[in-house]
């Protein structure tokens, strides 16, 4: 679904990377986002359409608007899923299900993994970490159908009004980043952090975070990746005196490589890591750093 002002535009790009029809609901009263305005649009189109799955980015307005719309559609509603599957399902009353959406996602506190399903109301639908869904490679020139979709949007309640907008430019590109060097508590301090940046630097990497440093105040929450930051696929994953709680591994176990640098040889990191280094930090890093500018030199 497309909904904006002006958006039906972006429907060549969303062609090009894989959708084969794309919905457009084109309204200048929806140039900015607006709860009430886009889950009634999205209610309506859902309501005529019918989907089987509807899909929502657990980004801010994804939190916002999905809730909203499977309470007024009265169907049910996973949030910040970071696996989906297709499957069959059969449930307790003898029935068999077929095709239903697997929406997996952390549960009690990451303890666990659990798999949700909603096979008997339609449509099925969840929010879903960004990162999660790796963007099909781009096929120039390939083209869809384009479905044009009014809501009535006339004589909705709403008690918001937007007074001023202020845009600023992202500074950390997590999602986009090809290599990541990640800090945990293990790190120690936002001063100690620096190495972690240095580090990065480097590499020309982006800095990731664990929670546990972002909480700390080791570093700001925009390099947070884990079960409540940012889902990532680099290349090359670093991560420096990270645990690896089930949190953090869910946002980035699906990197290509996994180096771990951590001093205790049980934590949780070596087991998904395709290369451990045991020892500490402090130490370990400003030799890797050292032997980066050197071979630089050489």
């Amino acid at each position: 679904m497309l909904i904006g002002s002006k958006v039906k535009r972006h429907a060549d790009t969303l062609f090009e990377h894989g959708a084969d029809k794309v919905y457009v609901c084109d309204n200048p009263s929806l140039a900015h986002y607006d709860t009430v305005k886009y889950a009634k649009a999205i209610e309506e189109l859902v309501e005529r359409y019918r989907p089987e799955i509807v899909l929502y980015g657990a980004s801010p307005q994804g939190r916002d608007l999905a809730p909203r719309i499977a309470s007024k559609l009265r169907v049910g509603l996973t949030a910040d899923c970071t696996d989906l599957q297709i499957g069959n399902y059969k449930h307790t009353d003898g029935n068999e299900y077929r095709d239903i959406l697997y929406q997996i996602r952390p549960a009690f506190g990451g303890n666990i993994i659990a798999t949700i399903v909603s096979p008997k109301k339609r449509p099925q639908m969840a929010t879903v970490r960004e990162g999660v869904m790796p963007t099909p490679s781009r096929q120039d020139g390939r083209k869809g159908e384009v479905i044009e979709f009014k809501p009535s949007l006339n004589n909705l309640k709403n008690i918001t009004q937007i007074l001023k907008r202020e845009k600023t430019e992202k500074r950390v590109n997590l999602k986009g980043a090809q290599i990541i060097v990640s800090g945990g508590y293990g790190v120690g301090s936002r001063d100690g952090f620096n190495l972690i940046k240095e580090f990065a630097a480097a590499l020309g990497a982006e800095v990731g975070a664990s929670r546990a440093a972002v909480d700390a105040g080791f570093v700001e929450k925009d390099h947070q990746v884990g079960q409540t930051g940012t889902t990532v696929r680099p290349k090359l994953y670093i991560a420096c005196g990270i645990s690896g709680s089930v949190q953090h591994r869910a946002g980035m176990d699906q990197s290509a490589k996994i180096v771990a640098i951590n001093n205790n040889p049980e934590a949780p990191i070596f087991g998904i890591a395709h290369y451990g280094i045991i020892g500490d930090l402090h130490e370990v890093i400003p030799k890797i750093i050292e032997d980066i500018k050197k071979r630089r030199v050489d």
